[in-house]
C-alpha cells in the first residue's frame, strides 16, 4: 500500500505541474493575439481611411481637371470666332446713351459693370441663361485678372464684353495713363476670353477725365446709358424694379452691376425686370446688335424717303 501510494503522489503532482504550465502558457498567447488582432484591425481602419482620401483627392481632381478642359474649350471656340460682333463704323468713337430703332419695335439692352466679381456674376448669368437673354458686361481689367474663368463663361454663353477700365478710378488721366487703363484692359480681354472689343464705358459714366477722349481717339463707342437702375447704392429690390422699369423706352440701354460690392439685391431683382419688361413687349438685344438695328433702321428711312421724292 505504501509503495502504491508514493507512485500516485508524485503523479499528481506533475499532472497539476503540467496543468499550471497549459495555464500560463494561454495566459501569455491570448493577450499575444488580442494585441495583433487589434494592430491588424487599426492598420485596417488606417488603409481604409487611406483609400477614402485618395478617392476623393482623385475625384477633386478629376472635377479640377473637367472644368479646366471646359474653359479651355471656351476660350478655343472665342478664339476661332474672334469678333462676336461688328460696330458699325458710324458709331466708333462716338458718344451712345440709346439707340434710334423703329417706333414699332420694343428692344432694350442690359448691361452690367464692374465684374467679373466672385458668386454675383454667376448668379447674373444663371438668371440671364434661364430666360435665354444675351446681355452686354464692362468689365474691369484687374477683376478679369484675378476671375478668369467668369469672363470666359460670359463669352461661351453669347454675351458681349466691354471695357471698363483697368482700376475703375475717377481721377484725371493724360494720355499716358488711359493707354495703361484702356490698352491693357482690352489686352487682357484678348488674352482670356479671344475676344477683341471696341466698347469702352468710362467708370462713373465721367466723360472729362481722359478716358473717354483716348477711348474716342481709338475708335471705341463710349457706351452710356438711358436708364440707371442706381444699383451701387443698394435700394431695395422693390425700388431698383421700380426704377428701371419707369425709365426703361425702347432702343434704351439699362445699367447695372454684378461686380464692384455686394449685388445681391440687383441679382434679386433682375428676373423680375425681365419678366415685367417682357410683358410689356420689350425684347432683349446686346449692345451692338442693338447699334445695328439703329443703323439699319436709319439706312430704310434714308431710302424710303429717296424713293418718295422721286
Amino acid at each position: 500500500m505504501e509503495n502504491n501510494k508514493s507512485f500516485t503522489w508524485p503523479q499528481g503532482i506533475l499532472f497539476a505541474f503540467l496543468a499550471l504550465c497549459g495555464s500560463l502558457t494561454m495566459g501569455f498567447i491570448i493577450p499575444i493575439n488580442l494585441i495583433g488582432f487589434e494592430a491588424e484591425t487599426q492598420q485596417t481602419i488606417k488603409n481604409k481611411n487611406i483609400n477614402h482620401a485618395e478617392v476623393k483627392a482623385g475625384t477633386q481632381q478629376r472635377l479640377k481637371q473637367f472644368k479646366s478642359a471646359m474653359l479651355t474649350s471656351w476660350q478655343q471656340q472665342a478664339k476661332e470666332k474672334g469678333f462676336f460682333y461688328t460696330l458699325p463704323t458710324s458709331f466708333q468713337g462716338t458718344i451712345i446713351r440709346k439707340a434710334k430703332v423703329a417706333p414699332n419695335k420694343k428692344v432694350i439692352a442690359l448691361t452690367f459693370d464692374d465684374g467679373p466679381w466672385p458668386e454675383y456674376t454667376a448668379q447674373v448669368l444663371n438668371t440671364l441663361r434661364e430666360n435665354n437673354i444675351k446681355a452686354t458686361f464692362f468689365i474691369v481689367g484687374k477683376y478679369l485678372k484675378n476671375n478668369p474663368e467668369l469672363g470666359k463663361r460670359i463669352v461661351a454663353e453669347g454675351h458681349v464684353i466691354g471695357n471698363h477700365s483697368w482700376h475703375h478710378w475717377y481721377h484725371y488721366f493724360n494720355q499716358q495713363a488711359a493707354a495703361f487703363e484702356i490698352d491693357n484692359t482690352s489686352n487682357l480681354i484678348y488674352q482670356i476670353t479671344g475676344v477683341k472689343t471696341n466698347l469702352f464705358r468710362p467708370p462713373g459714366g465721367m466723360l472729362h477725365n481722359g478716358l473717354a477722349a483716348y477711348a474716342r481717339g481709338k475708335n471705341y463707342a463710349v457706351v452710356m446709358w438711358s436708364a440707371d437702375s442706381a444699383d451701387y447704392s443698394r435700394p431695395s429690390t422693390s425700388v431698383l424694379i421700380n426704377r428701371v422699369l419707369q425709365q426703361s423706352k425702347s432702343g434704351g440701354i439699362v445699367l447695372m452691376h454684378d461686380g464692384g460690392g455686394n449685388r445681391s439685391h440687383t441679382v434679386a431683382a433682375l428676373p423680375v425686370i425681365i419678366s415685367k419688361l417682357r410683358k410689356q413687349g420689350y425684347s432683349f438685344v446686346t449692345i451692338p446688335e442693338l447699334l445695328a438695328m439703329q443703323e439699319k433702321d436709319q439706312k430704310l428711312m434714308t431710302n424710303t424717303k429717296i424713293n418718295s421724292n422721286n
